[in-house]
């Protein structure tokens, strides 16, 4: 059967490899987690991490929420219409 992990644990026994403090078979006995794949997550966590500090995180999120707003425009003006065009049809028919 398959363990799954939480991100905070994760994120907990990666940091704690890369300290170097443990070797990571130390760490793998203690959290009962393989070596190989602290090894992944501490490979995962130094290559995701300089994103943390990107400016270009900041502007794809600025980027979606304005995506997002136009979005929510386009739908209040199409129910608007829709609501015209179900007034005229009542009137009309």
């Amino acid at each position: 059967m398959k363990k799954k992990y939480d991100a905070a644990f994760k994120a907990k026994v990666a940091l704690e490899a890369i300290k170097g403090e443990k070797t990571l078979a130390q760490l793998a006995s203690q959290y009962g987690v393989h070596p190989n794949q602290i090894g992944q997550w501490r490979k995962r966590l130094l290559k995701e991490l300089p994103a943390l500090f990107s400016d270009k995180r900041n502007k794809v999120d600025k980027e979606g929420e304005a995506e997002k707003d136009e979005l929510y425009r386009q739908i209040g003006q199409l129910k608007v219409e829709l609501d015209w065009l179900k007034k005229k049809s009542q009137i009309l028919g």
